[in-house]
């Protein structure tokens, strides 16, 4: 796998030890507190689903890896619903990314359907 691949996301499942924690206090100017946090999630059935929609309600993004789900399967598709409906309900957004990765956003946040640095 080349360094492009790691950084666009590539086809393979990620692991909580594929991200490095960066200290925030190494950055300038960041007393401020967050008012949203983007949360990374891998869902693997219905409970992951629950826990999703409830971070969306709370305002936060999630970035939701459903590489462990088999994508024919009927789960994919009620959960991906059910992600839907969220959005929808909170004014947010929602967009598939591949058939590896499900971005979900509260109100107010809308997600660029353009790739950056075209």
């Amino acid at each position: 796998m080349g360094l492009m691949d790691k950084l666009l996301g590539g086809n393979q499942a990620r692991t909580a030890d594929d991200y490095v924690e960066l200290n925030i206090d190494d950055v300038a100017g960041t007393s401020a507190e967050a008012s949203m946090q983007v949360h990374v999630a891998e869902v693997g059935g219905q409970a992951a689903a629950i826990d999703i929609k409830d971070a969306v309600y709370d305002g936060d993004v999630v970035i939701a890896d459903i590489t462990r789900l088999r994508t024919k399967d009927k789960t994919v598709e009620h959960i991906v619903d059910e992600l839907r409906q969220v959005a929808k309900e909170v004014d947010g957004d929602i967009v598939r990314k591949g058939d590896d990765q499900i971005i979900i956003t509260p109100t107010g946040v809308r997600i660029g359907r353009e790739k950056l640095g075209r």
